[in-house]
């Protein structure tokens, strides 16, 4: 479950290539007060101190983001799974029809066989055998038939087969189907459980806890900024050094030799940046609609539906889930991570959001909250899972 990735960070961590931003001594002195206050000990009547609670909550809403991907995969296998059902269904009834047109055909030769004296038992068994092959391997019967009458056979035994096969095929579908919407349910139901505790553990915190956890939320967010803006600056030294380095080697006898791959390179490039722009002007026009688990838009959306409808809004299909979008693309390192690409999070991949730039993201971060721009630091360094460059 997502509440097995929250792991102590080291101060050593390294993140895709990125070493950990050293903060001020301020903000070390204020995160070590903040904390002495989060820290103190349960309280006399049996209740769990701030920082349990905090945790608790935490981990119950990364545990429903889990639950909310499966949930999205579930409906996602549902939804094709009806519409396969729908046509071989349909395909039953069609073949039932034929199989009918098949039947009233022998009949009506049995028929004029019966008015005219000629083969009527032989033709009247073979529509009553348990089996149509039953009767056709009868070599006395098939003498006795015109070409006519053996072609109607043929066509009988042949919409007959075709008729099993089909409600075969239709009813293993079904039996699929009903597996996936029992997975739906399931999944809905653990989201629902999940927020449920979250909600009440909320319900018992004092106005001064709550502004307490808000203070928390503060210092750790004013922390995950400081990183960012670490992230920045290395992100433009680089690519200051890989301007100067370019500049370097455009004149002399090696110039001739790179110049159709730096310019095939740049053509990607820039092609890549123009759909990132697209992408980006959608995200932020969602900024402040709520996070809804499930939901795609375009009024709430949960984190890997925005990040679906961001992408499409610049001509790129993403798959619905976070498990599926990490595959759809390049991974890239933290520190090439470049407008528009998508940063994923925790082992269990269970959250995205799209790169801004400067270190930071927009995401539709959790229950309760809304779609927002902020560090991908968000909830620590060792949080992020990967990086993915999806057009």
């Amino acid at each position: 479950m997502a509440s097995q990735h929250r792991k102590p960070r080291s101060a050593g961590t390294r993140v895709a290539g990125i070493r950990t931003p050293t903060l001020a001594t301020a903000a070390l002195t204020s995160v070590a007060l903040l904390s002495q206050t989060a820290n103190a000990a349960p309280s006399d009547d049996g209740k769990p101190s701030l920082e349990e609670v905090e945790k608790k909550v935490d981990d119950l809403y990364r545990q429903a983001e889990s639950a909310t991907e499966k949930y999205n995969a579930a409906q996602e296998k549902t939804t094709k799974q009806r519409k396969l059902v729908d046509g071989l269904l349909d395909n039953v009834a069609q073949g039932a029809q034929k199989l009918n047109e098949a039947r009233e055909k022998l009949g009506s030769y049995a028929a004029a066989q019966y008015r005219t004296g000629a083969s009527a038992p032989d033709t009247a068994a073979f529509l009553l055998a348990d089996t149509p092959q039953d009767y056709f391997d009868q070599n006395q019967l098939m003498s006795r038939l015109t070409e006519r009458q053996k072609g109607a056979v043929d066509d009988y035994v042949t919409e007959r087969s075709a008729t099993v096969k089909r409600r075969q095929e239709a009813t293993e579908s079904l039996a699929t189907l009903t597996d996936s919407q029992n997975d739906l349910r399931t999944a809905k139901a653990t989201v629902q459980k999940k927020l449920g505790a979250a909600r009440e553990l909320l319900s018992q915190l004092t106005a001064q806890e709550k502004a307490r956890l808000a203070a928390i939320e503060k210092q750790r967010r004013e922390e995950a900024a400081g990183k960012a803006a670490e992230l920045a600056r290395q992100q433009a030294a680089e690519q200051a050094a890989a301007r100067q380095e370019s500049g370097g080697t455009s004149s002399g006898t090696g110039a001739s030799s790179t110049a159709p791959s730096t310019s095939a390179s740049t053509s990607e490039d820039s092609a890549y940046a123009t759909k990132a722009e697209k992408a980006l002007a959608f995200a932020r026009a969602q900024i402040g609609k709520p996070y809804v688990w499930g939901a795609t838009g375009p009024d709430s959306y949960d984190c890997s539906g925005l990040t679906q409808a961001t992408w499409k809004a610049a001509g790129v299909i993403l798959p619905r889930t976070t498990y599926d979008q990490v595959n759809a693309g390049t991974t890239v390192s933290l520190a090439d991570a470049r407008p528009g690409d998508l940063v994923f999070f925790y082992d269990d991949v269970s959250h995205v959001g799209v790169y801004v730039g400067n270190g930071t993201m927009i995401h539709a971060p959790k229950p309760g909250a809304y779609v927002r721009e902020e560090s991908v630091f968000y909830d620590g360094e060792s949080g992020i899972h990967s990086v993915v460059r999806p057009a």
